[in-house]
């Protein structure tokens, strides 16, 4: 590839041999200098504390902050985010400032609202219409440091309703704000049957994020079959120039699994 990709590492996917905290030195130590985060915390308002102890990690490691999820439930669980979930609603509108708190502070200007499952005792319709409250909600915190708020269709996950790029984008054409983007991970749309290739010709102007992993496995690049070389060199043609997101499950260990990317691509140009 000669196109001009930046990379950043997902300290929750990868690294996680190492306690979370010393994971962004890592990953400096690997010859990156950006990572990113799910929500690195077990409740939606972690102390201040806590919160502190997570932004002096990344600020001492001297890597720059990419990307942050809002808090999205218990993932190991099964929950898959709060954006549409009645019940818990509350939480997300809690968390929001916390989240671009954090943001602000690091420089960092991308925020990951993962949509939430279906849930019983609510129509789809309800929790479609809270989703677009919720995602108006963050956006308008984030615009206030230049955020953008994303939103990936999620593949796993069997009652997680944003599948395709269109699903997502449908979502985000009832959010009454410019400043929310599909995140395309390249992997959920392979794997959840969508064309990738189309997908990158037909939008590119509203993809604000990338992530990869191959498959099937979830891991490194050139562990299983996607065409993830010829589609970033696609996404970049077409003038996507943010970050791609190394957002995979080692298939050795988090170092011997960057030997498909050499050293020299991987700290961030310019």
């Amino acid at each position: 590839m000669s196109n001009p990709l930046r990379y950043t590492v997902n300290c929750s996917l990868l690294f996680t041999e190492l306690p979370l905290l010393e994971r962004p030195a890592a990953a400096r130590r690997a010859g990156f200098g950006a990572v990113e985060f799910w929500w690195p915390f077990v409740e939606a308002v972690p102390t201040d504390r806590h919160v502190d102890a997570f932004a002096t990690t990344i600020e001492d490691a001297g890597v720059q902050l990419t990307g942050l999820n809002f808090f999205a439930g218990d993932m190991p669980g099964g929950d898959r985010g709060l954006v549409s979930w009645p019940k818990r609603s509350g939480e997300f509108r809690d968390n929001i400032d916390v989240t671009v708190g954090i943001g602000e502070r690091l420089g960092c200007r991308a925020f990951n609202a993962l949509y939430g499952n279906r849930s019983d005792g609510h129509s789809a319709s309800e929790q479609d219409d809270l989703a677009v409250e919720n995602l108006a909600l963050a956006a308008q915190a984030a615009a206030r440091i230049d955020g953008t708020v994303l939103v990936e269709p999620v593949s796993g996950a069997e009652r997680y309703p944003l599948l395709t790029a269109a699903d997502v984008l449908a979502v985000i054409d009832r959010v009454p704000a410019s400043n929310v983007g599909l995140l395309a991970d390249l992997y959920h749309l392979a794997v959840n049957g969508d064309d990738v290739d189309r997908v990158i010709a037909e939008h590119t102007d509203r993809i604000a994020h990338v992530q990869i992993a191959d498959a099937p496995g979830r891991n490194e690049p050139g562990t299983g079959t996607l065409s993830l070389d010829r589609q970033l060199t696609a996404l970049a043609a077409n003038g996507y120039s943010g970050w791609i997101g190394l957002e995979y499950k080692p298939s050795t260990t988090t170092v011997d699994s960057f030997g498909w990317l050499p050293r020299g691509r991987r700290a961030v140009a310019g």
